[in-house]
């Protein structure tokens, strides 16, 4: 898993692979069920199991809908009509549309981790200089260094 997802990375990092690519790739991985592989690293309590959803920003909500129902069979299992949101997936939430500019971008991806405990893990990311804001819906949020929006959700 960890080698299909650094080629998809490396290929997008050199051009050979556009950025819609790259989201249809990590979303043809997340609905086949693949979970990521045991982390490596520090020892921190905080383990990252799988990744959990990606959410894009779409400019056409229905039209991005009847692609990931036609191309990988998934129904639509909640929405947010206030906030333009629709959840789609095959037994659980898979890849989240909101309608919302600028468009084609990844709003932001769910790390599941094993045995969530939102104080204990706030604790730890703040111990790491994160700064972890709560989410709407489960879990909460932090900024990667690049500026992406990672969600932290138990597994």
């Amino acid at each position: 898993m960890e080698t299909i997802i650094s080629n998809l990375l490396t290929r997008f990092e050199k051009g050979a692979l556009s950025r819609r690519g790259l989201i249809q790739g990590l979303a043809m991985l997340t609905a086949a069920g693949g979970a990521a592989t045991e982390a490596q690293g520090q020892d921190s309590g905080i383990k990252a199991a799988k990744i959990d959803h990606m959410s894009i920003q779409v400019s056409d909500l229905p039209r991005s809908i009847a692609f990931y129902e036609k191309m990988f069979g998934m129904t639509i299992l909640s929405e947010d009509k206030p906030n333009e949101i629709v959840r789609l997936g095959v037994g659980k939430v898979l890849v989240s549309l909101h309608h919302k500019s600028p468009t084609g971008l990844v709003d932001h991806f769910a790390i599941g981790v094993e045995k969530f405990n939102k104080e204990a893990v706030t604790k730890q990311l703040k111990d790491r200089g994160a700064n972890p804001e709560d989410n709407l819906d489960a879990g909460f949020h932090i900024i990667d260094p690049e500026g992406i929006s990672v969600q932290i959700v138990g597994a």
